[in-house]
């Protein structure tokens, strides 16, 4: 079996799951973090989705990956060479993803854990205001968890993460503030609605121009 042929395959199993749901081309796009352009693009067989993605929407429809790639009509013996190739692909990527999960809550975890170990120290010194570095924790958590994914070149939740890091740092500063000063700055917070618009704005042009790339 060629390329056009598990395109097409592919692009048929994803249109009858999603109709089987009851969902527009939007609603799944939304569910994928996608333009509905690209699903359409998939469902035409015109192209394919990455790895991730295949999983991403085996997990959205409730199906296996194999479900996705398999013809309804063919006997499971007589699974192509392409479709078992992509099943191991597949599953190493799973293992990979897995092991990645477990590297994101370890680091995670050591932001947390400095943050505390801050704490006790400076509050068994007597310094009262100690608490203060759980907030910093907060961005510097953000900060770590986009760095190591965007060196996987996992983006899906860069907007998420980058929305932390803003109100995050925005919060730091307003405790520090309020804590060491006695100053309520929270007009601080007021920076956060246009960053937070240029945030949206950023990827909106991102997903568009993907949509237009594929």
């Amino acid at each position: 079996m060629d390329a056009e042929e598990l395109k097409s395959r592919l692009g048929r199993n994803i249109a009858a799951y999603r109709k089987q749901e009851n969902w527009t081309q939007a609603g799944l796009a939304e569910r994928l973090n996608y333009s509905d352009k690209a699903v359409s693009k998939w469902e035409r067989g015109e192209s394919l989705p990455d790895v991730m993605t295949l999983i991403q929407l085996a997990g959205v429809f409730g199906v296996k990956v194999d479900d996705l790639l398999s013809d309804p009509d063919a006997l499971p013996e007589n699974t192509g060479k392409v479709e078992q190739a992509m099943s191991r692909v597949v599953e190493k990527t799973l293992k990979r993803k897995a092991d990645k999960g477990i590297i994101l809550m370890l680091s995670t975890i050591l932001v947390w854990f400095v943050a505390l170990l801050i704490y006790v120290v400076l509050s068994s010194l007597g310094f009262e205001q100690s608490a203060v570095a759980f907030a910093y924790a907060i961005p510097v958590t953000g900060i770590v968890l986009l760095s190591l994914r965007s060196a996987w070149r996992d983006f899906r939740w860069n907007r998420a993460l980058i929305s932390i890091i803003m109100w995050g740092s925005i919060f730091s500063i307003y405790i520090t503030f309020r804590v060491f000063l006695d100053v309520r700055v929270w007009r601080l917070f007021l920076l956060g609605i246009p960053g937070q618009l240029a945030i949206f704005l950023w990827f909106r042009l991102f997903r568009k121009k993907e949509s237009a790339d594929g």
